[in-house]
């Protein structure tokens, strides 16, 4: 303890969001910057704006995200921060944030598996990790539910979705993934994570070659929704 008081003195802990100064038992985000989170409070109704983007594309058990997306505001800058500006510990607390909030809710028995959607090998040199799996990590540790990387992979590095409309999107990606341990699937109650759900291609594309693997139903959550 003495010696982390030593390192805050020359290497402050500040808030990724307003970089104030974070006080003991804060992490990533201050307090104040906590409250102000857009909540979506998807997780507690069937019938929500990502269960139905993706009605009829997937068979869904459940969906939701975290945080709703506003172009300019605070989810954001912090969407940037963590695929951009090497802070993976972002993805690792929104998980945990979310997995209590899904806990509280009575759905830490819901699940056997959570399965990011992955980064392209190149994309994955070049940022050093995924953010979905940091993600995914955070919820893990919350959910106490296994978490696993490699089994869902991505095949071809596909351009980036952010200009693309919904059939561009889907032409993007619909050939990108495969699934590389299929016997990890089978009969498991997949929860499978991203950082954002737009017009949900990527994880329609995702999805599907985890229900064609035999996966015994499948959810999808995200970090935030735009």
């Amino acid at each position: 303890m003495i010696i982390e008081d030593f390192i805050a003195l020359f290497y402050p802990r500040v808030c990724v969001a307003c970089h104030a100064s974070l006080v003991k038992g804060e992490e990533v985000l201050c307090t104040g910057c906590l409250t102000q989170l857009p909540k979506t409070a998807y997780h507690r109704f069937t019938d929500n704006p990502v269960s139905n983007r993706l009605a009829g594309r997937l068979p869904l058990q459940f969906a939701s995200a975290f945080l709703k997306f506003r172009k300019g505001g605070l989810v954001q800058s912090l969407l940037h921060e963590l695929k951009y500006n090497n802070r993976p510990e972002i993805g690792i607390r929104m998980g945990h944030l979310y997995g209590l909030e899904l806990i509280d809710s009575g759905m830490q028995h819901s699940f056997d598996l959570i399965v990011p959607v992955p980064l392209h090998a190149s994309r994955m040199r070049k940022r050093g990790y995924n953010q979905s799996a940091k993600f995914a990590e955070g919820l893990s540790g919350a959910l106490e539910i296994a978490w696993e990387e490699s089994i869902s992979l991505r095949v071809s590095a596909t351009k980036t979705q952010t200009s693309k409309g919904r059939s561009d999107r889907w032409s993007n990606v619909r050939d990108a993934f495969s699934v590389a341990a299929v016997e990890k699937v089978a009969g498991k109650r997949i929860l499978l994570v991203d950082d954002v759900i737009t017009t949900g291609a990527t994880l329609e594309a995702c999805g599907q070659h985890l229900i064609d693997s035999g996966c015994g139903s499948l959810s999808v959550a995200c970090i935030a929704e735009a």
